[in-house]
C-alpha cells in the first residue's frame, strides 16, 4: 500500500543526504584554502623581509587612500559652497518676491 507520508519523508531525506554532502565537500574545500593560507602566512613569518610585494603594494595603497581622502575633503568643500550658494539665491528669491 502506498504511504504519501512516507514518500514525502524518502524524498527529504534523499534531498537532506545531498544537502550534507554538498557541505562536506564545502568544508573540504574551506580545510584546504585555510591550511594553504596557513602554510602562507608561516613562511612569510620565517622570511627575514616578509612579503616585499605585499609591502610595496600596502605602500601603493595608502598613497591611494591618501589622495582618496584629499579628494573627498575637496568634493566636500565645493559641495558645501554650492549649497550655501543655493541657500542665497534662495534667501534672493523669497526677498525679491516680497515687494
Amino acid at each position: 500500500m502506498f504511504d504519501p507520508a512516507r514518500a514525502d519523508s524518502t524524498a527529504a531525506f534523499a534531498e537532506l543526504e545531498i544537502l550534507v554532502r554538498n557541505l562536506g565537500e564545502e568544508l573540504s574545500t574551506f580545510r584546504k584554502r585555510a591550511q594553504a593560507a596557513e602554510a602562507r602566512l608561516k613562511a612569510l613569518g620565517n622570511t627575514p623581509g616578509g612579503d616585499a610585494t605585499a609591502e610595496e603594494r600596502l605602500t601603493a595603497l595608502q598613497a591611494e587612500n591618501a589622495q582618496l581622502r584629499a579628494q573627498l575633503a575637496e568634493a566636500a568643500e565645493k559641495t558645501r559652497a554650492m549649497i550655501d550658494r543655493a541657500r542665497f539665491l534662495r534667501q534672493q528669491h523669497v526677498l525679491g518676491g516680497d515687494t
